[in-house]
């Protein structure tokens, strides 16, 4: 078999995946084309997008996997609710309204929807998430941690890979759960669940860890076999609408802050304590997976592996010599490895081990040629130059080293919830205000959220505390030269570094050597071309909309300029004519 395509949908973060004889040949979330934040519809622009990017047509396709068991989750969810009946009626009918008209029926869905007549696979959850880590992983054998919500049943599984396959070791069930401890505390701190912990971990450095020590007497526990334990009598998320109850806020003192009202002292004292707590029971699990299979490599998946804090306190712990996280470690990932699981466990393919560059990892969407972008700047009336690369450079690098803040649109989209180097925001980290600034006026989200440094690779060593490439913005790293980068260190000295070689993006790359002959700076602030609750653009149109709605100052798209100074009269109303949806 050559194409397999991997499918995650129906819960959040959908997304389709296109592999040929082991190899990644595109991936993209459904949310970029329907331009629905965390969209967990079924991926048909996502499929369509990858079909179309290879010149292929699903007769073609000869294996479909799907990234879960739909039947053994219902069967937890129809468990859970008859052990708490009568309780949970309400979440019970609501939960299976969505079951009884789509997810029972995700065979058909993919046949009716794709009009496929092939064969269809379905992998575990947490299966899919150690496939995603493994195999797109440079190790030819590791030990695989896998933390999230939840999956059918487990929430934690360890497990351990060699050449193309995948063992389980352990599992962990709901409701007792690393992701959902760390989602309950995100609500409570007033945030959303599945898109608001990133902004937990941020808050965090804020405060000091004071309720650590009540965490651990009344919500959780592990003991020395790494079994976890919620005490359920605090938490709501079994069978209710709530991630916490009444009794959870009367241990903290305070009620629930309600979203958009101020973040006191007390919610970041809050965030610090449990990210700690967090990150110490990571560190035991990585203990315990250590001493059972005494491998030297680990691979992290599941959306606890986004927590950049938590791998920063791995990576310093030394229990391994080297760690690998998937770059799409949520959901979506899931596509990857329900495509892996068909290539390597189905198939029995020979396992290929991807060079680790970004371009095999997330440069897999969708892409313009400079003339597809010209039209669209023509049909719309937008006044532009077009410039040959050195003087675009040239112009941009100046623009960024005179405070300006520039929208970055080049070649294939991003696949994982990072945008890393071509659909980004670009601003000098040299100002102390540019944190504030971009949080406000371009990103319009909270002030206290931190920024990434996107860092030439050969000179990181010089500004961070850093031994190893970090291309994927996974880890944290203590600052060495924090006052000459004040907007991209955050409160602790610490920054989440994305390292950049000439090989992984060669345009970028130079635009960072320009920055740095102009400011002695290798670095730019990197943060995703997108506002607030709004998911990374997408097409030509979506990075217009979002320039002329922020007071970004260039857009640089493929080789054309477009200055917000030159385009005053612009009329924005007709961008609201033009489809989100790629054709």
């Amino acid at each position: 078999m050559s194409f397999i395509l991997g499918i995650s949908a129906f819960y959040h973060d959908a997304a389709a995946c296109l592999l040929k004889d082991g190899k990644i040949l595109a991936a993209a979330h459904e949310e970029r084309f329907s331009r629905k934040k965390h969209d967990s519809a079924f991926p048909a622009n996502a499929i369509a997008f990858c079909l179309s990017s290879q010149d292929l047509t699903i007769e073609e396709i000869d294996l479909v996997v799907f990234y879960e068991k739909p039947f053994l989750k219902f069967d937890r969810l129809i468990d859970t609710y008859a052990i708490k009946s009568p309780f949970g009626f309400g979440s019970f009918r609501k939960a299976m309204k969505s079951w009884m008209s789509q997810k029972l029926w995700i065979p058909s869905i993919i046949k009716n929807e794709l009009k496929y007549e092939g064969t269809i696979l379905f992998s575990e959850h947490h299966e899919a998430h150690a496939a995603s880590t493994f195999f797109s992983s440079p190790f030819k054998e590791a030990a695989i941690l896998i933390m999230d919500g939840v999956g059918e049943r487990t929430s934690i599984t360890l497990a351990t890979g060699k050449d193309n396959k995948i063992q389980l070791l352990k599992e962990q069930h709901f409701p007792h759960s690393l992701g959902l401890l760390y989602s309950s505390f995100t609500y409570y701190c007033g945030f959303k669940v599945n898109s608001g912990e990133y902004k937990l971990m941020g808050l965090a450095p804020y405060g000091v860890p004071k309720y650590k020590d009540l965490i651990y007497e009344h919500f959780v526990s592990m003991n020395e076999q790494g079994v976890l334990a919620l005490n359920m009598k605090y938490f709501s998320f079994e069978v209710g609408l709530r991630m916490t109850n009444k009794a959870f806020e009367k241990i903290l003192g305070k009620p629930r802050r309600l979203p958009e009202s101020s973040l006191g002292q007390f919610y970041k004292d809050v965030a610090r304590s449990v990210q700690e707590v967090l990150e110490e029971l990571v560190l035991k699990l990585a203990q315990i997976i250590k001493k059972r299979t005494n491998l030297n490599k680990l691979c992290l998946a599941g959306g606890v592996a986004l927590n950049c804090k938590v791998n920063q306190r791995l990576q310093e712990a030394g229990i391994f010599e080297e760690i690998w996280v998937q770059p799409a470690s949520g959901d979506s990932g899931g596509a990857l490895g329900a495509a892996y699981i068909g290539a390597y466990h189905y198939c029995n393919l020979e396992r290929i081990i991807p060079e680790n560059t970004v371009k095999n990892h997330i440069y897999l969407g969708n892409s313009f040629e400079d003339s597809q972008i010209g039209s669209v700047l023509d049909k719309l009336g937008v006044k532009y130059r077009k410039l040959k690369e050195e003087e675009l450079l040239s112009r941009t690098a100046q623009s960024l080293n005179e405070k300006g803040i520039v929208g970055w649109f080049q070649g294939a989209m991003e696949y994982g919830p990072r945008a890393l180097g071509n659909r980004s925001i670009l601003a000098s980290p040299k100002f102390k205000d540019m944190q504030s600034h971009v949080n406000l006026k371009i990103k319009m989200r909270e002030a206290f959220r931190p920024f990434a440094p996107l860092v030439v690779e050969e000179k990181a060593h010089v500004w961070f505390k850093i031994k190893a490439p970090s291309k994927y913005m996974l880890f944290t790293y203590e600052a060495l030269r924090a006052s000459n980068i004040p907007s991209c260190v955050h409160v602790d000295n610490t920054a989440r570094v994305q390292t950049l070689s000439k090989n992984d993006n060669p345009r970028l790359h130079k635009l960072l050597l320009n920055f740095e002959s102009l400011s002695g700076i290798p670095i730019l602030i990197n943060t995703s071309f997108n506002v607030r609750g709004e998911p990374i653009v997408c097409t030509v149109e979506d990075a217009l909309r979002c320039f002329f709605v922020t007071e970004m100052d260039m857009l640089i798209a493929g080789n054309y300029l477009v200055s917000k100074s030159e385009n005053l009269a612009f009329n924005k109303s007709n961008l609201k004519k033009v489809s989100y949806v790629v054709d």
